[in-house]
């Protein structure tokens, strides 16, 4: 199996292939049903929010007429590689309607897989820092208050970038077309080495993509909510901006580990198939099941991101509050500007002609 590069060992053939019975039996199961019926629609719905989503928080960032500051920097960087992400998946909800036979060629096959890696890894670690700059100016406010300077933010959105090609770029070689002479078509599928690197990349995922960042979001919404009690109990009085802030940061980690938690359940439970802790033969249909839900699960935390990071706060419509009033603004100034020339011209043209001018 390979967990979030999308596809599964599990092929079934179009309706008008030669295969036998046994493998139509095996692969027309109720699950096999609900996988088309249900997966392919869920994918476009996320992709249009998401994109949508993403789109706008970018737009926004672009047209405030001012320069990014350093949660802006790390959110746009999260919007945009959310929305490569998602611009990246419809490619897999065709696959599953094709009945995984992929018709885009090897090297789509490649770029494909190669970009939703890349952005999976820096769209994870992007999150993880957006936790982390509100860590430091809440908890930390005086102390790491050199280290929320814009040059380190936008150093390390380069440093995650590079970080995510780099986690990335060996699965993409590793991708290759499968021929399947009985169906005439063929699978983009993952071709490990050996059975070790398979068990690598699986704890790769599991330590790297979801055990790691989850404890840093964790450890940093925990000591963001004790210092939000801490300042409430100073006070004396209930700050609802600190109860509505207290709410977005419980919000984060709970959808980190709803959308993540069960692809990466259930590419634990595939490592432990790979190690013979498991017997691969009883798990071997609930792993092709699961992980074409449990993917796709994980990847809507990119839909849910506009909402959480951004959309959910004041200051956020405060920023498009203030793009809308400029742009009207501006539009009154030019719509008076125009008003004006062609008053001046109106004047102009009804000006009595002077034949003689009196001396």
């Amino acid at each position: 199996m390979q967990p979030e590069n999308l596809v599964s060992m599990a092929t079934l053939p179009p309706p008008n292939a030669s295969v036998t019975p046994s493998y139509m039996d095996f692969f027309n199961s109720t699950e096999w049903q609900l996988v088309y019926a249900i997966i392919p629609p869920y994918i476009f719905i996320v992709c249009l929010t998401g994109i949508l989503g993403n789109l706008f928080v970018l737009l926004v960032f672009l047209l405030q007429g001012s320069r990014w500051s350093v949660p802006e920097i790390y959110l746009g960087n999260l919007a945009l590689a959310d929305l490569i992400l998602l611009v990246c998946l419809p490619f897999w909800a065709m696959n599953i309607l094709n009945y995984f036979m992929w018709t885009y060629g090897e090297f789509m096959c490649k770029v494909v897989n190669l970009s939703i890696n890349v952005n999976m890894y820096t769209s994870i670690y992007l999150l993880v820092m957006v936790n982390v700059d509100r860590y430091l100016a809440l908890v930390l406010t005086m102390k790491a208050r050199w280290l929320r300077r814009k040059r380190y933010a936008k150093l390390i959105c380069v440093v995650l970038w590079l970080f995510g090609v780099g986690m990335g770029f060996p699965t993409a070689l590793m991708r290759k077309l499968e021929d399947i002479p009985a169906h005439q078509a063929a699978e983009c599928t993952l071709d490990y080495p050996s059975r070790s690197w398979r068990v690598a990349h699986y704890m790769q995922l599991n330590l790297v993509g979801f055990a790691l960042p989850f404890l840093i979001i964790t450890f940093c919404c925990v000591n963001i909510v004790r210092a939000l009690k801490r300042r409430r109990d100073n006070a004396n009085c209930e700050d609802r901006n600190d109860r509505k802030a207290t709410i977005l940061v419980c919000a984060v980690t709970l959808f980190f580990l709803v959308c993540w938690g069960p692809f990466h359940f259930v590419t634990f439970i595939d490592v432990l198939c790979d190690l013979n802790v498991l017997d691969e033969d009883e798990w071997n249909h609930f792993l092709n099941i699961g992980h074409q839900f449990s993917v796709y699960l994980a990847f809507s935390n990119s839909c849910l991101n506009p909402a959480l990071y951004v959309c959910s706060g004041n200051y956020f419509r405060r920023k498009v509050n203030s793009i809308y009033n400029r742009r009207k603004h501006s539009s009154d100034v030019n719509a008076l500007q125009r008003t004006v020339v062609t008053s001046t011209t109106t004047v102009n043209q009804i000006k009595p002609v002077v034949l003689h001018e009196k001396k």
